[in-house]
């Protein structure tokens, strides 16, 4: 039909009088239809988890703070509770703007088993040297548990990526019927498992050297708060622009069990 005043016709793409419009429902069922590609869905799960610079952001803030305040007075105490404000100020944010807090929620967790290393090292005598290189513990440990979980999981062939694929499939592990699905996500899995054990190699000594007099503490507390934030995002971001070529080279088809 013309529209009012106008005198154009209406094309035959157009909808008629006669034809009926996609319902409510239907938009949005078609706007969260399921991927059909292992690609796709990947693409999705890693674009979610990854946060956008904002998310960064937020996973930094805390960890710098803490490693200036500390280079610069030497006070434990205070640079705990800076990095502390400066979390809960980020959540606060969040809040008032109702958006996600989970990456400044993580933020907070990782505050947080970080203080009790520290109390742990202060409650067996260490001194606040100690009881700083005590706060870069648990990422370490994190670390080195991720890269093994990960490498694992690929060698026996139940990759952690395929669980991606499963979770938007609704077949937790109908993605290892096919074998190409399976290697392609232990490939990715591998490439997911990179950072980690990056951090661990280059981290890893560092801490070791400081907590046995090798290197000065407050040497050793200035170059990991560095490689904390430098080997945390950055080096994630690299990983992934790998997975996404990796996913870019391929069209995997999503083949979810039959009943």
């Amino acid at each position: 039909m013309a529209e009012p005043g106008t005198g154009e016709q209406s094309s035959p793409h157009e909808t008629s009088p006669h034809q009926t419009s996609p319902t409510g429902s239907e938009t949005h069922a078609a706007e969260h239809a399921t991927p059909d590609t292992v690609e796709a869905v990947v693409r999705g799960q890693l674009a979610k988890a990854l946060g956008g610079r904002r998310g960064m952001l937020e996973a930094a803030v805390p960890t710098l703070l803490f490693t200036a305040t500390w280079l610069l007075l030497h006070e434990l105490r205070l640079a705990l509770t800076v990095s502390i404000a400066a979390a809960v100020l980020l959540l606060l944010v969040r809040l008032v703007q109702r958006s996600t807090i989970q990456y400044v929620a993580n933020a907070l967790v990782g505050i947080g088993i970080g203080w009790l290393f520290v109390h742990l090292a202060a409650s067996r005598g260490g001194d606040e040297e100690a009881q700083a290189l005590a706060y870069f513990l648990p990422g370490l440990i994190y670390n080195g548990l991720y890269a093994v979980g990960l490498g694992l999981s690929a060698v026996l062939r139940w990759p952690l990526v395929g669980f991606m694929v499963g979770s938007v499939t609704g077949e937790p592990t109908a993605w290892r019927d096919d074998p190409q699905v399976v290697s392609l996500c232990s490939r990715l899995t591998w490439l997911l498992a990179v950072p980690c054990v990056v951090r661990v190699v280059i981290q890893v000594p560092i801490w070791l050297a400081a907590t046995a007099g090798a290197i000065e503490a407050s040497t050793a507390i200035g170059i990991l708060g560095v490689l904390k934030v430098v080997l945390g995002w950055p080096l994630q971001l690299a990983a992934l622009a790998s997975m996404v070529w990796v996913l870019g080279r391929n069209s995997t088809p999503v083949q979810p069990r039959q009943a």
